[in-house]
């Protein structure tokens, strides 16, 4: 199976993977299962459903941290005089990012010497395995203050995609800009809010990942999309033509804490993490003070670790119940703080309330993406 993806599990647990894959659509029925020598079998995925598998859900039906991985056929390195190791099987890729026929590979792959000496075949080899016809690498993040990528594109040439999400179109050069898509959660549940007749500030648009469900779902009358990357803004300003909502909303292009707008807004979205707390001052400037609004805040919360002893069921019991604990402690601190600065800017009391707080996503060990929704209203 040259050149095909394949989903490794303990024998064992053939059949149940092989339905969880057939469940998905994802089985490629024209291949057959292949035993390998070390007692697993190897499952042969469909490319154009590789990244779209979740690979942790498939494992916690199945009990186990262990019991699958993604793995790729060897016929290339045997091509080349060379041997499968366990150090190569783990130097391959085992997640990526799929923007049309543009597969954006890791940092944490295809990083040692050997696969040099494969040049072209390499990669042309990887991007039929995955249904590509481009291919890129990301190398990692830069410290630029626009938190660009460092992207290198190792097959074809323009590297402008198209990623739709949710009937939203995002258009974005994959060298030049980040697309979360983590975040696709909490993108589906602003679409869900009821914004019309509403105002709203997005104070860290980027591409538009949350501008355009705005206008696009939650049909806001206006937002005002404030971006300092001149690499997202033009892509933030294709995506509003591309989605025909540029009718209805103005860029502002610089550091949105000399944002000159004040007293407009009905909603004001803070969606930059780690933290964005120093938006917080802007926000609170942006809401009507006759009738305030709420305020959508993103932060990334560390929950303490567990202490060992008790058992793996009693763990995540009380790991859950310790980090809603932390989320809930840092929403009423938030809260507390919004209301003072809306108090030393206005010169009157406010009261806030916690409507919500919404988890989005987990980083390990113990780092959670959430999001609160302020309520804000003057006293």
């Amino acid at each position: 199976m040259d050149g095909v993806p394949c989903l490794r599990v303990s024998r064992c647990l053939a059949q149940h993977f092989r339905r969880c894959l057939q469940s998905e659509g994802a089985l490629d029925l024209s291949l057959g299962l292949v035993g390998d020598s070390d007692g697993t079998v190897l499952l042969p995925i469909l490319p154009s459903c590789l990244s779209q598998l979740d690979l942790q859900s498939f494992r916690t039906t199945a009990g186990s941290d262990y019991a699958c991985e993604i793995v790729w056929s060897q016929e290339l390195l045997e091509s080349h005089g060379e041997r499968w190791t366990e150090e190569l099987r783990e130097d391959l890729p085992h997640s990526f990012q799929r923007h049309g026929d543009l597969v954006l590979l890791g940092d944490h792959c295809f990083a040692l010497p050997l696969w040099k000496k494969m040049d072209d075949k390499l990669w042309s080899a990887v991007a039929r395995g995955l249904g590509a016809k481009r291919l890129a690498k990301m190398r990692r993040i830069s410290r630029d203050g626009f938190r660009s990528p460092e992207v290198t594109v190792l097959l074809g040439e323009d590297s402008w995609v198209k990623h739709v999400d949710n009937g939203v179109t995002y258009e974005f050069d994959v060298t030049k800009c980040m697309f979360s898509a983590g975040n696709i959660t909490e993108k589906l549940r602003v679409a869900g809010f009821d914004c019309r007749g509403e105002t709203v500030v997005d104070l860290y648009a980027g591409i538009g990942y949350f501008t355009l469900p705005y206008l696009v779902h939650a049909k806001a009358s206006h937002v005002h999309a404030c971006e300092w990357n001149p690499n997202a803004v033009e892509a933030l300003q294709r995506n509003l033509v591309a989605n025909r909502v540029s009718d209805r909303c103005t860029v502002h292009q610089g550091d949105n804490r000399q944002l000159q707008l004040c007293d407009i807004a009905d909603r004001v979205n803070l969606g930059l993490i780690p933290s964005s707390e120093d938006g917080w001052p802007a926000a609170c400037r942006l809401l009507k003070r006759t009738t305030g609004g709420i305020l959508h805040i993103h932060q990334n919360i560390t929950s303490p670790l567990q202490t060992a002893g008790d058992n793996d069921a009693t763990q995540r019991v009380s790991g859950k119940k310790a980090d809603r604990e932390v989320w809930h402690s840092w929403a009423n601190d938030t809260a507390n703080r919004i209301a003072s600065l809306l108090k030393d800017l206005t010169g009157a009391l406010w009261i806030t309330n916690i409507q919500h707080i919404e988890h989005v996503k987990s980083y390990a060990p113990h780092v959670h993406h959430v999001v609160l929704d302020l309520e804000c209203r003057p006293s």
